[in-house]
């Protein structure tokens, strides 16, 4: 059990977390979700050890080991391989005694110690983890210092995984993954033995991983049961009801405050009044719940070229006369949402690199449109903002032709008002940052958004805003994420980049999730040796082929049925705002009584609970359906 009781803290004279309380049950998994700037990363820091609180307190059971990852990836001559196997603190300590001890007494406890914390087959499970966040066997023993930094991030994971803390505490640990190896922390922490807390803002991730969410919200904590859409689903209730409950209030207050204007000045009526008016003054106002007027994304749309605006014919990319891609054959229309999959370090960058300009082709072709506009989105451009500038200082040298107005109605499309415009960017949140590079690289209206990794730094609010402005958006996009969500909601064709070059992928994104899963090389990765015997190639394509078509028809099923329930708490939902305000009743519910109203709730109920059986049994198949392919 991890018990946060009523922590406040306070920074800058804001307070950030106002007595915020949960009961986290033990080995559950917990997503921690909220708004950029709620706090989240603060309440970490609280939990984590390394802030301590204005008041209340994280409190876990007396030996329970916590794990959190540092905020410096490691560094040094020493390999992702041994850093992995020196976190695990008391096997490295042991190792190392039992290799100089010469009590026969102490070599036998050392032994008999090393055994019962399987410190032998340690090696295997290193290679494991390692080998599912992206390492082969010949990256496992390079040094660290030979790596980027988001690949020394994957390391620091890695060994954080293999030190099996009894709390296991992420913070956004999908940031520096790609697809792939996101796929492959959700299985492994789906079977993870102790509690997990997890700060994430992927739907998908959420929904796969956690069975518990816990929402930070205006310093509150709320906790809720099940994954992400479970907690929309029960958010949109409690919202409605506590809107409802609002409405009836401020008509309550009117009426009270009425009466005492009306009747505190005659003798007659003025102990009612003066009740009336204590009343008055004891009641809590109900707030209403704040929507956040700049979570706004919003694109020009470009003029129109005529078709294609890029061909590539047989182009071969690359960096100091080395290739990395060959055999490019690809055609963006006007229209197309594409998405390039594939893991880090096939190519993906590299491409949007060539269709950006950016890179010339060594070999073949690449054809573009002359009047052609590109927006090209990288997390370097958030990194490289000027911290001592304002948006409107940014966005004014970009624009030095355009009038002021211009200008500000450019940032005005994402959410900077005229006092988030005049904000230096050292004080803007790390979704605001990303907001405003993408502000600057759309000022020309460009005809093809090229976007890499774009939500590394939004919260959930903000990627649905950002998808529902892609999809509004007339000019073409490509597309490079880790965020299914927005992939299933964004792209049209799928592009998949591996073994040197670029070719369309027949499918959907489950689709590529059970390719994923069911290819020799995921098997080989999930469990660190011999995938098992060999099978020939074309049994093998007859399996994967197979378990796709099964993973894909599971997958329709269970989002039939989500969409069922959706269907279902939406109808209830209706039926409860009719019973607590009439006024803001649907017009054939308005008409019912409230006995009929509640006869049709209890309808519904049933049929609620029998489509949530319904998708834990098709979820569990779904679920083994992917164990197997594993």
């Amino acid at each position: 059990m991890l018990n946060l009781n009523g922590i406040t803290v306070r920074l800058g004279g804001r307070t950030i977390l106002d007595g915020a309380t949960a009961a986290i049950p033990p080995r559950a998994r917990a997503g921690l979700i909220g708004r950029n700037g709620a706090g989240k990363s603060t309440l970490v820091r609280v939990i984590a050890g390394m802030l301590e609180p204005d008041d209340g307190s994280a409190d876990m059971p007396k030996d329970a080991r916590l794990g959190y990852i540092a905020q410096e990836a490691p560094a040094g001559s020493t390999s992702p391989f041994d850093t992995v196997l020196a976190a695990d603190v008391e096997r490295a300590a042991l190792m190392e005694e039992s290799e100089t001890c010469v009590d026969p007494d102490r070599i036998g406890e050392l032994h008999e110690r090393l055994n019962a914390i399987d410190a032998h087959t340690a090696p295997a499970r290193a290679a494991k983890i390692l080998a599912g966040l992206g390492f082969d066997e010949e990256m496992q023993h390079r040094t660290l210092d030979s790596y980027s930094g988001g690949w020394r991030m994957r390391v620091a994971l890695a060994a954080l995984l293999f030190s099996q803390p009894d709390v296991l505490l992420l913070d956004e640990p999908s940031n520096h993954l790609d697809l792939e190896a996101v796929i492959w922390l959700e299985d492994f922490l789906k079977s993870y033995r102790g509690t997990i807390i997890v700060v994430s803002h992927e739907r998908d991730f959420l929904n796969n991983v956690v069975d518990h969410i816990v929402h930070l919200e205006r310093g509150k904590l709320t906790l809720y049961p099940g994954g992400y859409d479970a907690f929309e689903r029960q958010r949109a209730e409690r919202i409605a009801q506590l809107e409802a409950a609002r409405a009836n209030q401020e008509a309550q207050r009117a009426k009270l405050q009425d009466y005492v204007a009306r009747n505190s000045a005659r003798a007659s009526t003025a102990k009612q009044a003066q009740s009336r008016a204590k009343a008055l003054a004891k009641m809590q106002p109900i707030a209403a719940m704040a929507d956040d007027p700049s979570l706004s994304f919003g694109f020009p749309d470009p003029t129109e070229l005529r078709p294609p605006l890029i061909t590539l014919d047989m182009a071969v990319v690359g960096y100091d006369e080395k290739p990395i891609l060959k055999r490019l054959n690809l055609r963006l229309d006007p229209d197309d949402r594409i998405a390039l999959l594939g893991r880090n370090g096939n190519g993906k960058t590299t491409l949007a690199r060539l269709l950006a300009a950016q890179l010339s082709p060594m070999e073949g072709e690449m054809t573009a449109s002359g009047k052609m506009k590109v927006g090209y989105f990288t997390q370097y451009q958030v990194e490289e903002l000027d911290h001592d500038d304002t948006p409107l200082d940014h966005m004014t040298r970009q624009m030095p032709d355009q009038k002021p107005a211009a200008v500000r109605a450019q940032l005005g499309r994402f959410g900077f008002n005229a006092d988030k415009a005049t904000t230096k960017v050292g004080k803007l949140s790390g979704g605001e940052r990303a907001r405003l590079a993408l502000a600057l690289i759309t000022r020309d209206a460009p005809h093809l958004l090229i976007l890499d990794e774009p939500t590394n730094h939004l919260d959930v609010d903000s990627r649905e805003a950002l998808i529902q402005a892609l999809n509004a958006y007339s000019g073409a996009v490509l597309l490079v994420s880790h965020d299914r969500h927005m992939l299933e909601m964004t792209a049209d064709r799928l592009v998949l980049v591996d073994d040197g070059t670029a070719k369309e992928f027949d499918g959907s994104i489950d689709d590529y999730i059970a390719f994923i899963l069911s290819s020799p090389s995921a098997a080989k990765g999930s469990s660190g040796g011999d995938a098992g015997a060999k099978v020939s190639k074309k049994d093998q394509r007859k399996a994967n082929a197979a378990a796709r078509e099964r993973f894909k028809e599971l997958s329709k099923k269970v989002k039939a049925i989500e969409s069922r329930m959706d269907k279902l708490s939406k109808e209830r939902s209706a039926i409860d705002r009719a019973l607590f305000d009439p006024d803001s009743a649907e017009p054939a519910l308005a008409k019912l009584t409230a006995s009929d109203l509640m006869k049709r709730r209890a309808e519904l109920e049933p049929k609620i609970e029998a489509a949530e059986a319904e998708w834990l049994e098709a979820n569990e198949a779904l679920e083994a359906d992917k164990s197997e392919a594993a």
